[in-house]
């Protein structure tokens, strides 16, 4: 109730600067979700909304004085021109023509949303540093301006907010109640922030900083000089993506760096790569990178290092995908993947989990996912849901989906519907038949079950699968101590899939017998 009068009492200080033809052209329903007024000399005023929609008011174009009008009404814009109301979190960016005259005005609404960081208190509360990604208008500051105030008075912590453009903390020199206790620098010009963040760490004994959009290498640098004396970050930066930051230069330290590694014979060939690869550099300077897909979504990666090296080494990474729906949360993760090669050092601390290893489906601990097919078989997939008693349901929204399964032949036709599954980063599995035993195995790898358990899975298999589930027993029992084992006979494709199974963890495997008799033999 109080958000809700503060913003009514903010939103009134904005329509006061405005002239009297966009004043008598509003409507408090135009003003429920409006995000922007736009005024540009010679056109109609605009007004657009939340959801993308532009609305043009009913009256004259704006002139010279209308322009004149707003800005006598506010302070003097700054270098990057933009200025404020003082006490409110409302922004006004002017464009200006090639004399330096003000021609047009952006008033951008201000308004303190809550609610925006339920679904990852947690993770705020923790104390790593978090950096949040993502295109503009997603609410980024929003979520800053939030969690500036969770860990000021939840947490008690002293929280320091680098304040460039007062987005954060709006303009004046008294910041906004919705930062709660924290403390506010603002920054005379952009270029500056480097500067002032590292003021900050050197002059207030800061646990956190709050910084909104890191955008240079001189930032990032300062970032890591913070990070490395042991300050909490929480900071946005350029980029919708995780993979994007990676390959941007200016930025990549962000999330550790890149360099180019040479890789001796064996580990090249152990990695299935080439020698010359690309290897994370150092720590990241964040610990937890989280991209917002739209304003109620969010893919959380809570080990940054892990997945850059997961990214740079081409494995498959799945993000925890978390949703803030209807003032509820929902919390859907999606386990990793694990690669297509094990790493030494795991199989060292225990020879008994191995990379093909999954969890035994419990049914109910599993939350209900939803499944959208393209291409595949209703009929089929109803009927392993019901047979399987798979946690599953079909919708027919992709936006809803918490996965996706498609026929590899017909993806080309589903551009579009695939495009936008990879934009809600909705996990895609794709089948190459529509056979029931091909289905049940994608279906199976989509809720990370294990492939074969003879308490729970009494349905199909095809002779692949049961091969390679013989290898994995046999790995396992060479591991334990046994000297050598051998396996069924099997044709050379499967064979070959054995051999390639048996090389990743680093046991030796030799093709014995003649014709239809010829079979692996796995030993040290």
């Amino acid at each position: 109730m109080t958000s809700n009068l503060q913003f009514h009492n903010d939103l009134e200080r904005l329509l006061a600067v405005m002239p009297q033809k966009v004043i008598s052209n509003l409507s408090e329903e135009q003003l429920d979700d409006v995000i922007e007024i736009v005024l540009d000399i010679g056109r109609v005023p605009e007004i657009r909304h939340a959801g993308g929609k532009i609305d043009r008011m009913n009256c004259e174009a704006v002139n010279d004085e209308d322009i004149t009008f707003v800005t006598s009404h506010l302070q003097e814009f700054t270098h990057d021109n933009r200025t404020g109301i003082p006490g409110t979190l409302h922004r006004i960016s002017a464009i200006r023509n090639r004399q330096g005259k003000v021609v047009g005005l952006t008033c951008r609404i201000g308004r303190v949303v809550t609610g925006t960081i339920s679904c990852i208190k947690d993770i705020c509360t923790q104390g790593k540093s978090i950096l949040f990604l993502g295109p503009p208008g997603v609410g980024k500051t929003t979520k800053l301006r939030e969690i500036a105030r969770l860990v000021a008075d939840e947490l008690g912590k002293r929280v320091i907010i680098v304040d460039t453009s007062n987005e954060i903390a709006g303009d004046g020199d008294t910041p906004h109640p919705a930062i709660g206790s924290a403390r506010r620098m603002q920054v005379p010009q952009p270029e500056f922030q480097k500067d002032i963040m590292i003021e900050a760490v050197e002059n207030h004994t800061p646990e956190v900083i709050v910084v909104d959009e890191i955008g240079t290498e001189a930032e990032a640098q300062a970032a890591r000089t913070i990070a490395e004396r042991g300050v909490m970050l929480i900071a946005t930066a350029h980029g919708n993506s995780l993979e994007s930051l990676i390959k941007n230069p200016t930025l990549s330290d962000l999330v550790g760096g890149i360099q180019s590694v040479t890789l001796g014979d064996d580990e090249a060939k152990r990695r299935a790569s080439q020698k010359t690869v690309l290897e994370r550099e150092k720590q990241p300077t964040f610990d937890v990178v989280i991209e917002i897909i739209d304003r109620n979504t969010l893919a959380v990666y809570k080990n940054t290092a892990e997945a850059v090296d997961y990214i740079l080494r081409g494995w498959p990474i799945r993000p925890e995908i978390r949703k803030v729906e209807a003032e509820q949360v929902m919390s859907s993760e999606l386990p990793q993947e694990t690669p297509p090669a094990a790493e030494e050092k795991s199989r060292e601390e225990n020879s008994m989990n191995f990379s093909f290893s999954r969890q035994k489906y419990c049914e109910q601990n599993k939350p209900l996912r939803k499944v959208y097919l393209y291409a595949v078989s209703r009929t089929i997939v109803e009927k392993l849901i019901e047979r399987m008693d798979f946690n599953l349901e079909i919708t027919r929204n992709v936006e809803d989906a918490d996965i996706v399964i498609a026929h590899k032949n017909f993806a080309k036709g589903g551009a579009k519907i695939l495009n936008t599954a990879k934009e809600y980063r909705v996990q895609i599995f794709y089948v190459k038949t529509n056979s029931m035993a091909q289905i049940q195995k994608v279906l199976k790898d989509a809720l990370d079950i294990r492939p074969y358990d003879n308490d729970f899975d009494t349905g199909y298999k095809d002779e692949t699968e049961e091969a390679l589930d013989e290898v994995k027993a046999a790995i396992k029992q060479v591991m334990d101590g046994a000297e050598v084992i051998e396996l069924e006979p099997q044709n050379t494709q499967i064979r070959k899939l054995q051999h390639e199974l048996v090389e990743q963890y680093g046991l030796q495997s030799t093709s014995i017998g003649e014709g239809e008799n010829r079979h692996l033999r796995i030993s040290r």
